[in-house]
């Protein structure tokens, strides 16, 4: 039997920025129940090259703290936080960098990354000091 007209329209799929944005706020919300305060989401360096910065957040102590969120469906590959590998953590220590040329002292501070893996209910994972700004 063969079908005349309009195929039936398939459901609409997020987009990967429509993830990856969904992944950031989950991850904001479990940084903010953790006692986090945003700072600033989003942060470019300008220009072509530089870096960008998910989310800066302070913690209770005082640390200025970075964030990489990544988001992966699945668990193979070695996950989402395996995915930031050392040419992303440049260009986040770059961002990080040139956020701090802005301040009058620096703070102390770190860098995390929040994983967020599968899909409802995910699985929100925060790696603290996840790596270093050497």
């Amino acid at each position: 039997m063969r079908f005349l007209g309009k195929k039936p329209a398939q459901p609409a799929r997020p987009t990967t920025r429509a993830l990856g944005e969904l992944a950031e706020q989950q991850a904001l919300q479990h940084l903010q129940a953790a006692g986090l305060r945003l700072l600033q989401r989003n942060y470019r360096t300008p220009g072509r090259g530089g870096g960008e910065i998910d989310l800066i957040m302070r913690a209770r102590d005082g640390t200025l703290v970075f964030v990489e969120v990544r988001r992966r469906g699945a668990g193979t590959h070695g996950g989402a936080a395996a995915s930031v590998g050392a040419t992303k953590q440049a260009r986040i220590v770059l961002a990080a960098r040139h956020y701090l040329m802005r301040l009058a002292t620096l703070p102390p501070c770190r860098f995390d990354v929040v994983s967020v893996e599968g899909d409802e209910p995910v699985t929100v994972h925060w790696l603290q000091a996840a790596f270093d700004a050497a």
